[in-house]
């Protein structure tokens, strides 16, 4: 079969490999579409994998080609989404009902094979079946929303609440959708990046801040704080004006990785403490049964048009491209959400 194989840091070959056998509890997928995450761009660049060569590739749709022996719930033919996440089941974390948590767990395009290939074997448990309501191409964005829906569901708030999200990429506008649908009042979107804020605007962003222009601190001591803050950016920077900018009794959520040291001066420490602010963070997008109830809404919320995530796809490649979309999300000035590679 064809594959985008990574053979060595920022080296992409477009190669024919060995077809991925499959077990009787798996399925064969032959696949249509696969995201390109940002976890993935620091896997082509930095050379964060496992090992190489290794097949990238976890945010994906495709038909399902075959079907092993004790496959029950899913058919050949049926159009599908994937959860790329394989937990042990075994671990404390699983028994808990916490796969996301799971201390021994596999990932597709990450410790295993990937979706920038022609096919995938994938555990049935792992499989989503679309309605006729939501496309194939759609589908390739179930799992960025996942994590979104995920973030907002680590806390409790009330219908209309006041809500500030760092972060207009991927994530953060998936977030901004994802509140939306779960009923936040206004929401305001924070970046340095004006196009990306203007897509945010038009998917339903009530107000939006370019803070390279617009200082935080004096913004919010002239308008009413936030009740919650999601920060997607994995900014040192915006993980700590989280704390800065939210209202006593308020809730942070610390979805964005961080990158370099996150310094919390005694002043904003302070605010922690004297506010009893919430804090927590989240992690991927999984809970019991299994893949979640974040993949059942993710999958309702598309098929219902509750969220339409269309928009967000701004552009389809070959794997003949190879590192092309990679290289334009690491352009500082790109303002595009998503890429997708059209595999078949």
């Amino acid at each position: 079969m064809k594959a985008l194989v990574l053979d060595s840091k920022e080296t992409f070959t477009v190669k024919e490999i060995e077809k991925p056998d499959f077990s009787e509890e798996q399925v064969l997928v032959r696949v249509s579409y696969v995201g390109v995450c940002g976890s993935d761009l620091a896997r082509y660049f930095e050379g964060k994998v496992h090992n190489y060569p290794i097949v990238l590739g976890h945010e994906f749709s495709g038909v399902v080609e075959r079907v092993g022996g004790q496959v029950r719930a899913v058919k050949e033919g049926d159009r599908v989404a994937i959860a790329p996440l394989v937990p042990c089941s075994e671990c404390e974390n699983c028994e808990r009902g916490k796969p996301a948590l799971c201390e021994h767990y596999s990932f597709v395009g990450s410790r295993q094979q990937g979706a920038m290939a022609e096919y995938v074997a994938v555990d049935e448990k792992n499989v989503l079946v679309l309605p006729d309501e939501v496309s194939i191409e759609e589908a390739a964005l179930i799992e960025p929303l996942t994590v979104a829906i995920h973030g907002i569901e680590r806390i409790q708030f009330n219908a209309g609440a006041e809500v500030v999200v760092f972060g207009a990429g991927t994530i953060g506008v998936m977030t901004l959708l994802a509140l939306k649908a779960r009923g936040a009042g206004n929401v305001t979107v924070v970046d340095i990046n004006d196009e990306k804020l203007k897509m945010a605007r038009e998917v339903g962003a009530d107000f939006t801040i370019n803070s390279k222009r617009v200082n935080l601190t004096d913004y919010f001591s002239n308008h009413s704080r936030p009740e919650v803050v999601i920060e997607t950016a994995g900014v040192s920077q915006t993980q700590v004006q989280s704390i800065e900018i939210v209202e006593k009794l308020g809730k942070v959520v610390y979805v964005g990785t961080a990158t370099r040291e996150v310094v919390f001066p005694p002043k904003v420490f302070e605010r922690i403490l004297r506010g009893e602010i919430e804090i927590t963070g989240s992690w991927m997008s999984y809970s019991v049964p299994f893949p979640g109830f974040e993949w059942k809404a993710a999958l309702q919320y598309i098929k219902d048009g509750v969220i339409d995530v269309k928009p967000l796809i701004n552009g389809v490649y070959r794997l003949e491209d190879k590192e092309t979309p990679f290289l334009k999300m690491r352009d500082p000035e790109n303002y595009s959400i998503k890429f997708l590679y059209e595999i078949c």
